[in-house]
């Protein structure tokens, strides 16, 4: 009996610090599409945000593993910093491609970055092995005009008003970020200083 193909999902980004909005938008994906696993990616050095993050790639890394520690579906990808350099999409789905021949993968990325997505580095051969999923969020209309929108599957996510940029600020103001970040993530900082 042949065995059935796995359903993989390829979440990337600078995770700079995960936080729960990141772990919401997953958990409802992986539910809604039946995936087997979400591998959450950090990026080295993103081709959208520049140089800087490299610097705290394994902190990054380190709160991901301490974020996802407890489900099974989710699942922690080093790939994009051990190849070092700027992180393009297109290598990452190459590589879990060749992990992962005979399964089906599924690249998910957000509403913003798909309006972009036709600017990215060879877009094709990522479309080539992977379906595109877009977390669209009810505020937000879908860009159905792109080139790509046909290949992509749009799903509805909650609208969660977190994001990494505003963590960092609050913590060089020395404000609370406690129930913006998983508690394991929020005791590492703390414990390693980071972003003060």
């Amino acid at each position: 009996m042949k065995n059935k193909r796995k359903r993989i999902g390829i979440f990337g980004g600078t995770f700079n610090p995960l936080h729960l909005g990141h772990l919401i938008v997953a958990e409802h994906v992986q539910s809604f599409l039946s995936l087997d696993t979400i591998y959450f990616v950090p990026s080295f050095i993103s081709p959208h945000k520049g140089r800087g993050e490299e610097t705290l790639a394994s902190h990054r890394m380190k709160m991901v593993r301490l974020a996802i520690r407890g489900n099974k579906r989710f699942a922690c990808s080093d790939l994009e910093i051990k190849q070092r350099g700027t992180s393009y999409t297109y290598r990452t789905i190459e590589s879990f491609y060749k992990i992962f021949p005979d399964d089906r993968l599924f690249l998910l990325i957000g509403v913003d970055n798909f309006t972009k997505f036709s600017t990215w580095r060879y877009p094709d051969r990522i479309c080539d092995k992977a379906t595109l999923v877009v977390m669209s969020r009810p505020a937000h209309a879908p860009a159905a005009g792109t080139q790509f929108a046909g290949a992509a599957k749009f799903v509805d996510v909650p609208d969660i008003e977190i994001s990494s940029t505003n963590i960092r600020g609050r913590i060089k103001q020395g404000k609370s970020i406690r129930y913006l970040v998983p508690e394991l993530v929020h005791r590492y900082i703390i414990e390693h200083g980071i972003y003060r």
